[in-house]
C-alpha cells in the first residue's frame, strides 16, 4: 500500500472516530475499546460504550533521511520497531514490553535503557494529533497554539484526549549490542557510577548507548552498559531456553542482536514469568516460545485477578494473604541508596530493576527537574501482608517514602494519595487549566478519579 493510501486510511479513521465520539450521549463516561492493556489498575468490566480505535494501529511512514516516523497512537512498539529496524533506526526510547503502544507510552509515560540520555518517550515526539475531550481534532507541537497541550499531555492518561497520530524522532542503531555487566557490592557505589555515566555519557572512554541496572541483594547489584557493535563473536538467545536476567549474574560480557536487546525483558516479563513456572527447565521446554511473552503472562494475571484462583488455594492452605506490589518510582540518583535500603527492609522483593533517566525539558504533569539525574526503580510482584496490616500496607509505605525522597511515582498501578497530595505532586493548577481548555464539559475522566479512585 502506498504512503498516500495509508494516509487516506488514517483520515477516514479520524472522521469515523470523530462521529462515533459525537454519537455517545453527553454524561456517559467515555473509554477506549481496547483488547489489551499494560495498566495495573484493575476494574470490573464496564458496560459503558468504548471508542473503537482499532483503525489507529499502523506505522504511517518512516523517513530514513529525516530520521522520523509518522505513527498512529495505538501502534504497538513491537510493530513500530519492526518498521524502523530495516532502516537501521529505532525510536529514541523503546519501553520494555512489546504490546505497549506509542500513544500509551506518551500519555502514560514509559522508560528504558536509553533514558539516561534521551529522557522518556514523549521527549522524542515532534508532533501530536489529538482527539480532545471536547471532540476537536487538534495538532500540537512545541511551539504552536496548542503547545500547552503538547507539554501537558504526558502523564495525563487519556483524561485530556487521545493521541491519533504522532511524529517521532528516530536514532541510528548498530546491528549488535555488546553488553557489560558491572557488579557492585553496595548501592552507594552503584548510584555514584550511574550518576557519573549519566553526566558524561561515556564509560572508560567509550560512548554508552544503553544503561540500566539490576538489584539482587544489598551485596549484589549490577549496572549493565550497552554499546553498539558492527560485528559480534557470538550472539546469545534469550527467547527460548535462556533467561536474560539470570545471565547478568553469569556473564561479564555478552552480545545480542539489536532486536533481541530491545526485547530482552519481554520474554520473561523481566523475571515475573517464574510465577507461572516458566523458568522451571521442564515447563520451559514445553511452553511454546511464541507464548513466552509479557502479554500472555498478563492475561493469566488478569484471569486470576478475576477468579481469585491463587487466593482461594492459599486461603485453603492457611497462608496469610498477599499484596500486589507493582510500581515504578523515580528518585534522584543520590537518594537511590536510601530508597533501596528502605525497600529491602520493608518489602524485601527481589530482583528490582534500576533505570537512570534525566528530563531534557519540563513536562508539568510529571515535574522532574530538568537535567537532574534520577533513577527509576521497578518492582512487580506480591508479598505477604504482616499480621494485622491493611491490604495496601506496603504500597502506602512506598508512596510516603518516595515523597520523602523528592521522588515521583508512575500512575499505571495503584495509588492512594489524598486529592490535595495528588495535585501537589502532579501540578493540579496546570491540569485544571488544561482540562478547562480541552475538556470543559468533563466528558473524559478526571486524572485523580482515574488513577487513584479507579473509576
Amino acid at each position: 500500500m502506498t504512503e498516500l493510501a495509508v494516509r487516506g486510511d488514517h483520515q477516514r479513521a479520524v472522521e469515523s472516530l470523530r462521529k462515533s465520539y459525537e454519537a455517545i450521549p453527553e454524561g456517559t463516561p467515555i473509554r477506549l475499546a481496547k483488547r489489551t492493556s499494560n495498566l495495573f489498575r484493575w476494574r470490573d468490566p464496564s458496560d459503558a460504550p468504548g471508542l473503537d480505535v482499532s483503525g489507529f494501529d499502523k506505522v504511517l511512514s518512516v523517513d530514513p533521511e529525516e530520521r522520523t516516523a509518522q505513527v498512529q497512537g495505538m501502534t504497538t512498539y513491537e510493530d513500530l520497531v519492526d518498521a524502523t529496524l530495516p532502516h537501521g533506526l529505532m525510536p529514541t526510547v523503546v519501553p520494555q514490553l512489546k504490546t505497549i503502544t506509542l500513544g500509551g507510552a506518551v500519555t502514560g509515560l514509559g522508560i528504558e535503557s536509553t533514558s539516561f540520555r534521551d529522557g522518556l518517550p514523549h521527549e522524542g515526539v515532534l508532533e501530536l494529533e489529538v482527539l480532545t475531550g471536547d471532540g476537536r481534532i487538534v495538532t500540537a507541537t512545541r511551539d504552536n497554539e496548542h503547545a500547552d497541550l503538547f507539554y501537558g499531555f504526558p502523564n495525563s492518561y487519556g483524561t485530556l484526549g487521545y493521541s491519533l497520530r504522532l511524529k517521532i524522532e528516530l536514532r541510528k542503531v548498530g546491528p549488535y549490542v555488546r553488553l557489560r555487566h558491572l557488579r557492585f557490592g553496595d548501592t552507594a557505589a552503584l548510584a555514584k557510577a550511574m550518576g557519573e555515566i549519566t553526566e558524561a555519557g561515556t564509560f572508560e572512554g567509550e560512548t554508552v548507548d544503553f544503561m540500566d541496572g539490576t538489584f539482587f541483594s544489598p551485596g549484589e547489584q549490577y549496572i549493565t552498559l550497552g554499546f553498539f557493535a558492527d560485528s559480534a563473536p557470538y550472539t546469545s538467545d534469550y527467547k527460548g531456553q535462556g533467561i536474560y536476567y539470570k545471565s547478568i549474574r553469569e556473564r561479564s560480557v555478552d552480545f545480542l542482536t539489536i532486536r533481541d536487546y530491545i526485547w530482552r525483558w519481554d520474554t520473561d516479563w523481566f523475571w515475573c514469568s517464574r510465577a507461572f513456572g516458566v523458568q522451571n527447565p521442564t515447563v520451559r521446554r514445553l511452553w511454546p516460545d511464541k507464548y513466552k511473552r509479557s502479554d500472555v503472562y498478563r492475561k493469566l494475571v488478569a484471569y486470576d485477578r478475576r477468579y481469585h484462583f491463587v487466593a482461594h488455594v492459599e486461603r485453603w492452605r492457611g497462608l496469610r494473604p498477599r499484596e500486589d506490589v507493582i510500581q515504578d518510582i523515580e528518585v534522584p540518583v543520590e537518594r537511590l541508596p536510601g530508597f533501596l535500603e528502605f525497600f529491602h527492609k520493608e518489602v524485601g522483593m527481589s530482583p528490582v530493576w534500576l533505570c537512570p533517566l534525566q528530563a531534557k525539558e519540563r513536562w508539568p504533569l510529571y515535574p522532574l527537574e530538568v537535567g537532574r539525574a534520577y533513577v527509576n526503580v521497578g518492582f512487580w510482584g506480591t508479598v505477604r501482608l504482616p499480621p494485622g496490616r491493611i491490604p495496601e500496607h506496603h504500597n502506602r509505605l512506598i508512596e510516603r517514602k518516595v515523597a520523602d525522597l523528592e521522588g515521583h511515582k508512575s500512575l499505571y498501578s495503584t495509588a492512594f494519595y489524598s486529592r490535595d497530595e495528588f495535585w501537589r505532586y502532579y501540578d493540579g493548577e496546570t491540569y485544571r487549566r488544561l482540562k478547562g481548555g480541552y475538556d470543559p464539559a468533563g466528558r473524559l475522566l478526571d486524572l485523580y478519579d482515574k488513577c487513584v479512585r479507579g473509576r
